[in-house]
């Protein structure tokens, strides 16, 4: 034992020079600056233990670093020491038990070959380092992997390394559903192989037997028929990498009835378990929702660049209903491009996420998505919200001038609009529930009572806007109902877009906030697999429709649209239909005004409609 001698700095080489009886080494807690020379301690002993630990200032490990330990079983406990990188055929040579690495804070890379030439390990830990990945070449024995606290792990080697592991313990839960799919590969590989043999195990469940499963030390696995004093049939480890899981003496097994585990060959177990937020598949987790939601955010996204579009190059003036359809369509376009970075990503990681879960859940693509949904959710809802109520007002107030909403009006609600949606979306950048719960980035975090406030408020919020929403229709039709104003049809046509207008908000806002509501008060009625359907079947349905239901199919749109379409030398006839039309109303307008005293019935229907129409 060499321990506390800080003052140590070199030791010499061939220091250790046959050494036959030698069984354990320990250096720890040394100034040492230098990797000792281990090459020429030619120990006779089986089971040999080296001990390295707390030697801070050691950096590196060599190539052929323990060339000269040829013990039948090598245990290496490295740990807690200052390395930071490890060489090439480090280990070259040596018969590997168990690699013991953890607490090298600063250990960030393994060489790919740093394995090459050695035989093993059975176990290896590399828990508490600063590993970004694991070498490529020398993981096909180890049974046990222990890389606990390995945070910078964020991504794993090829599933086809690992073809002994029995145990991993991660850091990460979504990399054990790597694992969880090579136990599913495995139990096929298995049943492939023993199928016909797997029916006189079942069989077993229900008559004595003598015949037994036997694994011995070196996990040879055979079958053996005490009846008949012979193996029915043996694999070794190269070609079979199952063992069974019981093992007993010919007396403890006379006449046993087996259970179907024995029958079952030993799976890896995996640790962390993935949780209810983040269950073992992609991102969208249904295969007919990665089509759906490139026709939806391609749908949204060019909807309401047309309609921002057509809005912004105008040469009419900007009123007050175009100014809020261009903050509702700006809105819409924002949650098209969340839609558009969740698909994308999906794509990129499709079949394989586990290994890219980490990087897209804690990496600033997540919180730019969550950014964006939260934000558009809630510019989207406030803008309706606003539209509806300046709807209801023109209509009520129509022939009182003085009380008409202007655009110096419009402007600081809008703003008072865009702060409350920024600040809403940047909570949870700032610890206030997260982006980093959930793979579609919404922020699902109820952990603490302030994330769980927060969630709260969005839902309320949104509940009320919707109350508001469908409560100044509902005073909108009992105003255009009356029949001295507008014509029956007229009447027909206004609560067809009325009904139309409150049943997509209610299809978008209802099922999201019945879910949600449930699940802030910690009673899930849903799971996060099944929400990502509401996300793509429901949660958009507003940002899609609006541009349509707000813009495209109003006849101001139209005729702005086609006159944009003349400008660029397209569509000129029918922009010359538009100007004539409104140029003719206009007149007639004119005429109406100045030949009456006051507004007449049929004006007042005219300006109903029109509020609607915008």
């Amino acid at each position: 034992l060499i321990l506390n001698t800080k003052n140590l700095l070199h030791i010499e080489d061939g220091a250790f020079r046959n050494l036959p009886r030698l069984k354990y080494l320990s250096i720890c807690n040394t100034g040492i600056r230098q990797f000792p020379d281990l090459t020429q301690i030619f120990s006779l002993e089986a089971h040999f233990i080296l001990e390295l630990c707390d030697n801070l200032r050691m950096t590196t490990i060599p190539q052929n670093a323990f060339r000269g330990m040829n013990n039948e079983s090598l245990t290496l406990k490295l740990y807690k020491n200052g390395f930071e990188d490890i060489h090439s055929h480090a280990f070259n040579g040596t018969k590997l038990n168990q690699l013991i690495l953890k607490d090298n804070k600063n250990l960030r890379r393994i060489h790919n070959d740093a394995l090459r030439g050695a035989t093993g390990p059975d176990v290896l830990d590399i828990s508490s380092t600063a590993l970004e990945s694991l070498p490529s070449y020398g993981l096909e024995a180890i049974q046990v992997l222990n890389a606990t606290s390995s945070y910078s792990l964020k991504r794993l080697p090829p599933l086809d390394k690992f073809s002994s592991l029995l145990e991993a313990v991660l850091t990460y839960p979504s990399h054990c559903c790597a694992f969880r799919n090579l136990r599913t590969e495995k139990q096929n590989s298995w049943l492939s192989i023993f199928g016909n043999f797997s029916k006189e195990c079942e069989s077993s469940m229900r008559k004595p037997t003598n015949e037994i499963f036997y694994r011995d030390d070196s996990y040879n696995t055979s079958l053996w028929s005490a009846e008949k004093n012979t193996y029915l049939f043996a694999t070794d480890e190269e070609t079979s990498p199952y063992s069974y899981s019981a093992i007993f003496d010919d007396s403890e097994m006379t006449g046993f009835d087996f259970e179907y585990d024995f029958c079952q060959p030993k799976i890896l177990t995996c640790t962390p378990e993935p949780d209810a937020f983040n269950p073992c598949e992609d991102i969208l987790g249904y295969s007919f929702l990665r089509v759906l939601i490139w026709f939806i955010n391609i749908l949204a996204i060019a909807g309401n660049f047309t309609v921002l579009l057509v809005l912004i190059t105008s040469h009419y003036k900007l009123t007050v209903p175009r100014f809020l359809m261009c903050n509702l369509s700006f809105a819409d376009f924002c949650m098209g491009l969340y839609l558009l970075l969740i698909a994308s990503v999906d794509a990129q990681t499709s079949g394989q996420y586990y290994n890219h879960a980490i990087d897209w859940q804690t990496g600033s693509g997540c919180s730019t998505a969550g950014f964006f949904t939260v934000f558009a959710s809630e510019l989207s809802v406030y803008t309706l919200t606003v539209i509806t109520i300046e709807r209801w007002h023109t209509i009520t107030y129509a022939m009182q001038l003085d009380r008409k909403l202007r655009l110096r009006h419009a402007v600081p609600i809008m703003l008072g609009g865009w702060i409350f949606s920024i600040l809403i979306a940047v909570l949870p950048l700032l610890g206030v529930s997260s982006y980093m719960k959930v793979s579609i980035c919404l922020p699902m975090d109820i952990e603490t009572g302030l994330s769980q406030a927060y969630i709260l408020l969005i839902l309320v919020l949104n509940v009320i806007a919707f109350i508001v929403i469908c409560a100044c229709y509902i005073k909108i039709y009992i105003a255009v109902q009356n029949p001295e104003l507008v014509a029956a049809n007229k009447d027909t046509k206004v609560a067809k877009r009325m009904a139309i207008l409150i049943f997509t908000d209610f299809t978008c806002m209802a099922p999201i906030s019945f879910f949600a509501i449930s699940a802030a008060f910690k009673v899930p009625l849903i799971t996060v697999t099944n929400s990502k359907i509401l996300l793509v079947l429901f949660y958009p349905v507003n940002s899609c429709a609006n541009p349509f239901l707000y813009a495209i199919f109003t006849k101001a749109f139209r005729r702005d649209f086609f006159l944009l379409m003349s400008k660029l030398g397209c569509c000129k006839s029918r922009a010359e239909l538009y100007r004539m039309n409104y140029f003719s109303a206009y007149t007639s307008n004119c005429k109406n005004g100045s030949s009456a005293p006051g507004p007449s019935k049929a004006s007042q229907a005219l300006l109903l409609l029109s509020a609607l129409e915008k």
